[in-house]
């Protein structure tokens, strides 16, 4: 069961508010001893998270369906990094991880219980039915949930400081819909100013006849430029436009730019090489002479962070000089204990 993006929370709704959870969506199949974690690409997960297996296992009745939300904590935040970091070939690894970075499985439907299917009751009676369910034990935990608009209006703003991503508004009286977009969700949406650093050209074309993605930067107080993400999604015509009108930044690109040649420690840069990425990904440096305003929603990464998702293109800021593009841009919810959220409290930390 699928979101579509809304507006703001609306009153007089007949709808079911809960907190968006930044996590891996996942499906839980309980059947006799098995227990199957299914991500919504219809992927196993099984391997990545033994605790939770074992911990679902002891926990759930046979023929138990549920859907949910694989989140990590730390430090009283969702740690979206840390819970990436699970996904790894390395079984080891993924021992060590299960240890010293447990994940929780966050329950908010329920598909079938030991009876049958209840994929066509009404969401509040689904949800009556997963707080019977999971009363009493601790193999997961559920989301909080609401119906007053004013509450999700609270949750939305607080609950941002625990890392959570907003909230979701779920048809009161309808069906558990697979595949349909028949849930709202509630985003937290902000821009930024940033220096455009270079550009990827877009995949399948000719270098130099089409950008597939704007390259942005960020100084910090020490004055080191960090990469901080991506605007892409352009038109076809757009991307052909932006080739030719930024060119002329190219020439010398390379040439003094903090991301090539000899890179301060610690500095972000683009496509750096990970567990997914064996290889420098290409990129082409700018002179840092354009400033950008994009739209994002999330970031990661501590400080120096990044944009959690690919950034929305809002304007061109010539106005501004590369310089001026700092950290000092970015909201910083106020903290919010991740456990005050699980038990459906609105209250900021101290």
């Amino acid at each position: 069961m699928l979101a579509k993006p809304a507006g703001s929370i609306p009153d007089g709704a007949d709808l079911i508010f809960e907190p968006k959870w930044d996590g891996f969506r996942c499906l839980v199949f309980r059947d006799g001893d098995d227990v199957v974690l299914q991500s919504r690409s219809s992927k196993p997960l099984n391997r990545y998270f033994p605790e939770m297996v074992e911990r679902l296992t002891k926990g759930l009745p046979d023929g138990v369906v549920l859907d949910g939300e694989l989140v990590v904590g730390r430090d009283g935040r969702l740690d979206f990094d840390a819970l990436s970091e699970r996904i790894h070939p390395a079984a080891s690894r993924v021992t060590m991880l299960a240890e010293t970075t447990p994940a929780t499985f966050v329950a908010f439907d329920v598909l079938q219980v030991p009876s049958g299917e209840v994929l066509e009751e009404p969401g509040v009676k689904r949800r009556q039915i997963l707080e019977e369910l999971v009363a009493g034990t601790d193999a997961v935990s559920l989301t909080p949930a609401t119906q007053d608009a004013g509450l999700a209006r609270e949750w939305f703003t607080l609950f941002e400081g625990a890392g959570l991503d907003g909230v979701i508004g779920k048809p009161a009286q309808g069906p558990y819909t697979p595949d349909k977009r028949t849930m709202l969700k509630y985003k937290h949406s902000r821009t930024a100013d940033c220096v455009v650093a270079g550009i990827r050209w877009y995949k399948d074309t000719e270098p130099g006849t089409a950008v597939g993605s704007l390259l942005l930067g960020l100084y910090d107080d020490k004055g080191t430029l960090h990469s901080v993400g991506v605007v892409g999604s352009f038109p076809a015509e757009r991307r052909r436009e932006l080739a030719a009108e930024l060119a002329y930044l190219i020439p010398d690109g390379a040439e003094g730019h903090p991301w090539t040649g000899e890179i301060a420690e610690g500095t972000r840069v683009p496509g750096e090489i990970n567990r997914w990425r064996s290889a420098q990904a290409e990129w082409v440096p700018f002179r840092l002479e354009r400033v950008v305003e994009v739209g994002y929603e999330h970031t990661e990464g501590g400080y120096p962070g990044r944009f959690r998702h690919t950034a929305q293109f809002k304007r061109w800021r010539p106005d501004r000089v590369p310089s001026s593009c700092d950290y000092s841009q970015l909201e910083e919810p106020a903290r919010y204990d991740l456990d005050a959220v699980l038990r459906g409290e609105v209250r900021t930390r101290e």
